[in-house]
């Protein structure tokens, strides 16, 4: 069914996906839902990428949110893809979510407009291709929250409420989740076409993947070894970000790993409060597999396993082709450590680079975790110079750091103001507490989404240092309790 159109919804779709090889994706249509309402919607993400607000609030515009209505101008795709789930290969593809077009925006990016949620496809297995609320919604508000964070992340444009009754472990209110990311290729989508299709077909996606996220290397010699250059690079960098705002994902499978370097799903992901690098919130993650600590390496092995599958492309002796590629598995751990040490010199208000850096960032982190402190709220008091209402600032060990600190601040020619100001900008006054998520979402499924508006008003501007920000970064009475987060499939 397609509606009519009227009030110029803003559609602007080009859907080149399609002119990949078959075996990459089905066409399919998502399965029309009943009473569908809005939950929220992203007017300035909608502005952004060309959209008409008043369309998207009508009632043909929750139709196409809800999958009840497809937009005319396009074709509907579910894509095929693998991944390393927990180490263990695995065929699986876009069980619950659909491609509804490619969207041109008037800055002239394109962007994957997806329903997730929005019911069976080919790739369901045993699934019922639906989504709960509460996991949307926590969807929405981590991925907005990172892109305040000036974090690279997929988008929340919309939530839909359903009357479709999704049974997990109880049932529980429906909803699709409208994401918008600049594609979704992932590293498991190049494992399903270098284990299942032909090398014309893996280099008919490399290139494709070229030109769309890597423009750059298009005509450069051995592009496909670039284009593990240049994937690394991105991935290295978003991971440091994670590290320097204590984020989890929570489930780092090679399939939940963006060529574009854009974070995305969030399942049982969490933000960590008392400072420890084996912290680990996922339900699933019994071995601790995905912790805070280990990102950086897991990258580093889904990276190998990109790798491995452009292996036939980049050389065609396989030994030289396993060396040049190993060459830049090693490039990224180079990368990510830099990238969170001049992070981290950000987060002390420091300019330049000296080589006892990386020894002071430590031993101030070997201070918070013995401490048992809030990795957040140590750096924002910080950057405030409010060192008088946390424990650790009252220790004999923070004062002989400190003295190193104002020391190391003392070399540089920035002022202190200045100092302040770089500070300010890297270290947030409010994250996602995780208890003031749980707190939305549990409004939530009893249909009061006051506290969620709220919450993602309150999260929009996280280096603000506003008053109201005040109350929402304060922890739990039970910090130290084992919260846990669940995948929420």
């Amino acid at each position: 069914m397609i509606y009519n159109k009227e009030k110029n919804p803003g559609w602007n779709f080009d859907n080149s996906y399609i002119n990949l090889p078959n075996k990459l994706f089905t066409k399919t249509s998502p399965t029309p839902v009943s009473n569908p309402k809005t939950i929220i919607l992203n007017k300035q993400l909608a502005k952004d990428i060309g959209l008409n607000i008043d369309f998207l609030l009508s009632e043909n515009g929750l139709a196409v949110l809800a999958g009840n209505n497809t937009p005319e101008e396009t074709i509907t795709l579910a894509q095929a893809y693998a991944g390393h789930q927990f180490g263990h290969f695995t065929m699986l593809g876009d069980g619950r979510a659909i491609l509804i077009g490619e969207q041109i925006t008037p800055k002239g990016e394109r962007l994957d407009i997806q329903l997730k949620g929005s019911g069976k496809t080919p790739y369901s297995r045993n699934g019922d291709g639906r989504a709960a609320l509460g996991p949307m919604l926590r969807e929405y508000i981590i991925s907005e929250a990172l892109h305040g964070l000036k974090i690279p992340t997929t988008r929340s444009l919309a939530v839909v409420k359903t009357d479709e009754k999704i049974i997990r472990e109880r049932y529980l209110p429906g909803a699709i989740l409208t994401r918008v990311a600049s594609s979704h290729i992932r590293v498991g989508t190049f494992q399903y076409i270098a284990n299942f299709g032909t090398l014309d077909e893996l280099k008919e996606l490399a290139d494709y993947t070229i030109k769309r996220h890597y423009p750059n290397i298009e005509y450069i010699d051995n592009k496909y070894l670039l284009l593990i250059r240049e994937m690394a690079k991105r991935q290295s960098s978003l991971i440091a970000k994670w590290q320097l705002i204590g984020f989890i994902h929570g489930v780092m499978n090679t399939d939940n790993m963006t060529i574009s370097g854009e974070a995305i799903d969030f399942g049982p992901c969490a933000f960590m409060d008392i400072y420890d690098p084996d912290t680990k919130f996922s339900s699933i993650d019994r071995n601790g597999r995905y912790a805070y600590g280990k990102q950086p390496s897991i990258g580093a092995w889904n990276i190998a396993r990109f790798a491995e599958t452009l292996l036939p492309l980049i050389h065609d002796n396989k030994e030289e082709a396993i060396k040049l590629a190993n060459d830049e598995i090693a490039r990224f751990y180079i990368n990510v450590n830099s990238f969170w040490i001049n992070g981290m010199r950000a987060k002390l208000g420091i300019f330049n680079e000296e080589i006892e850096d990386e020894n002071l960032v430590n031993e101030l982190l070997d201070l918070i975790k013995n401490t048992k402190t809030d990795f957040t709220n140590t750096f924002k008091s910080l950057t405030i110079n409010k060192l008088n209402v946390m424990q650790i600032f009252k220790t004999i060990e923070f004062v002989k750091w400190q003295e190193k600190w104002m020391a190391r601040l003392d070399r540089q020619k920035e002022s202190k103001l200045e100092s302040e100001e770089l500070m300010k900008s890297n270290n947030p006054s409010v994250i996602p507490r995780n208890h003031r998520v749980e707190e939305a979402l549990e409004a939530a499924d009893n249909n009061d989404f006051s506290l969620m508006h709220k919450l993602n008003n309150i999260l929009s501007n996280p280096y603000e240092y506003s008053s109201e920000q005040d109350e929402y970064s304060l922890l739990p009475k039970d910090v130290q309790a084992n919260y846990m987060t669940f995948c929420g499939t």
